[in-house]
């Protein structure tokens, strides 16, 4: 076979070509270390690497939110600590002021110093981290609480009732009725309040049928309720001082929890005829929940129905309520607990399609820290903290813990309300009052176990962080590893590799250029 000069010409540059090349992906491979650097290299092990890659990009995110966790959870640990210092402080004073040796100047002296402590629990109240409250749930953007006035009585029949407080307040104001009667009764009442701590009264009268007390820049109104329903009040003597008789009132500082909370669960039907007040859910739920009837029937009989936990995508169909032939209600199970339907005047019809919503209040802001895992970063400052609080719907705030701000001046009545303990602290030092200073003593100390207790359960929320931390620390070296193993070139290797790769590409361009070179001119 005749051998032309264009088929020496392809043989060349074909060889020079495929040991260039050859030469420039060791060169590639020596400058990037790896030795899958497109899918060509490596189609199995780049599906492989990209699949680590993805699982790497994940627990990146994972340990970025615990990092925000930490930061959150940190500074509340911090919080509920100094909070821990405040009232162990507070304890000293109370039981300096609780003191028979001591007189009323001494107890006003003391009083400056426990309204700062007040007020520094506010402020801690409404601590922040990145400009987020932390104590307000969900209201982030909003301080958890505001300051704002409250009122104390020995007498039940008021501290029982609905009332309202607007204006503000330097000192307590001590509230001493002169007549007895009804405040909204029919005849006029005379009663007097100082703002000095009681060394000064001023006297005033509420108008029979009036509910509103003036206290000059202050004022105070009682809810009758309706049907309206007067509140009896007890006089004693302008000349009696002792608060053990008569009905006595101190309006002092407190704080509003003004974020929301978890305490609820809303019932709500659609396309049927039992959709009221009365339908109640049971239990501990923590998504949506909604109930489908799949069945035309009543109460008392069987119920077939599903239920979703996806907002109406998916169901899981073929649950039953067995017939009891109670025509009142009808208890449906469900995940998290039980939806109870109640008849609506005696209609007790369900029609096939008809819907009922289950849905929780929230509060919580989780974070996720693992694939099935999540760990709670806030809190509802009214559980920790106390104060008053008025739910959604109601007419007015009350007590958190529970609805008594009755002074019984023997110390039956400890609340673990640290916010409504330090308002009567305050007022009652301000106001000289020995005993109430004193039924203040152990409420402050419930108050500060259930700190501690709260303190408690955020450290058990940073540590399962900490743990969750090292488990996705050692998933990041794993994964990293396998990475490694697939696509890290052996650098002793490649070295050998490049320099047989150079030697053969420098024999192909010697030997091509010779063979070139030659025609038959070489053999004349």
């Amino acid at each position: 076979m005749r051998v032309s000069q264009q088929m020496l010409f392809n043989t060349y540059v074909s060889n020079m070509n495929r040991s260039l090349t050859d030469l420039v992906d060791s060169n590639i491979q020596a400058q990037t270390q790896k030795k899958v650097n497109k899918p060509s290299d490596d189609p199995v092990g780049m599906a492989r690497i990209l699949d680590h890659r993805e699982t790497l990009a994940t627990v990146k995110q994972y340990r970025d939110n615990i990092d925000t966790a930490k930061g959150w959870l940190s500074l509340s640990d911090t919080t509920l600590t100094q909070v821990s210092t405040i009232i162990t402080r507070a304890k000293g004073l109370a039981e300096q002021g609780a003191s028979g040796t001591i007189t009323a100047d001494n107890r006003e002296q003391i009083s400056y110093e426990a309204r700062q402590l007040f007020q520094q629990l506010v402020s801690l109240a409404n601590t922040e981290y990145e400009g987020k409250s932390i104590y307000a749930g969900h209201k982030v953007d909003e301080n958890a609480y505001a300051e704002k006035l409250w009122m104390t009585t020995n007498d039940s029949n008021v501290s029982s009732r609905n009332f309202t407080i607007t204006g503000s307040a330097d000192k307590t104001i001590v509230v001493q009725f002169l007549d007895s009667g009804d405040i909204g009764g029919g005849a006029d009442l005379d009663y007097r309040y100082s703002k000095d701590g009681g060394k000064t009264f001023t006297t005033k009268t509420l108008a029979a049928g009036a509910t509103q007390l003036d206290f000059d820049g202050v004022t105070m109104d009682f809810d009758l309720g309706a049907p309206a329903v007067n509140i009896p009040v007890t006089a004693n003597s302008a000349t009696d001082t002792n608060d053990a008789s008569g009905t006595w009132m101190w309006v002092r500082p407190t704080a509003q929890y003004m974020g929301d909370d978890a305490d609820g669960i809303n019932v709500v039907g659609m396309n049927t005829n039992l959709n009221g007040p009365l339908n109640q859910a049971e239990g501990s739920f923590n998504k949506d929940v909604v109930v489908r009837i799949d069945n035309t029937t009543d109460l008392a009989s069987q119920i077939e129905y599903s239920y979703s936990l996806d907002g109406g995508v998916s169901w899981v169909d073929g649950n039953i309520k067995p017939a009891d032939g109670i025509t009142s209600n009808a208890v449906l199970t469900i995940p998290g607990g039980t939806l109870t339907i109640h008849s609506n005047g005696g209609a007790n019809a369900l029609a096939s399609g008809a819907q009922f919503l289950v849905h929780p209040d929230t509060a919580a802001m989780d974070v996720q820290i693992q694939e099935n895992e999540f760990v709670r970063i806030n809190d509802v400052g009214k559980d920790i903290f106390g104060g008053v609080y008025q739910q959604p719907g109601a007419t007015g705030a009350s007590v958190v813990f529970n609805n008594n701000s009755t002074f019984t001046g023997d110390g039956s009545s400890p609340t673990q309300n640290l916010l409504e303990t330090m308002g009567n602290l305050v007022a009652f030092l301000e106001t000289n009052n020995q005993s109430g200073v004193q039924e203040c003593l152990e409420s402050l100390n419930l108050s500060q176990k259930h700190v501690l207790t709260k303190a408690a359960d955020v450290g058990g929320r940073e540590n399962r962080l900490a743990v969750a931390d090292q488990v996705l620390s050692s998933l990041e070296l794993n994964e990293k590893d396998r990475i490694s193993h697939i696509e890290d070139v052996d650098v002793g290797e490649l070295m050998t590799k490049l320099s047989q790769q150079q030697i053969v590409y420098e024999a192909v361009l010697k030997s091509s250029s010779m063979i070139m070179k030659m025609n038959l001119l070489n053999y004349v």
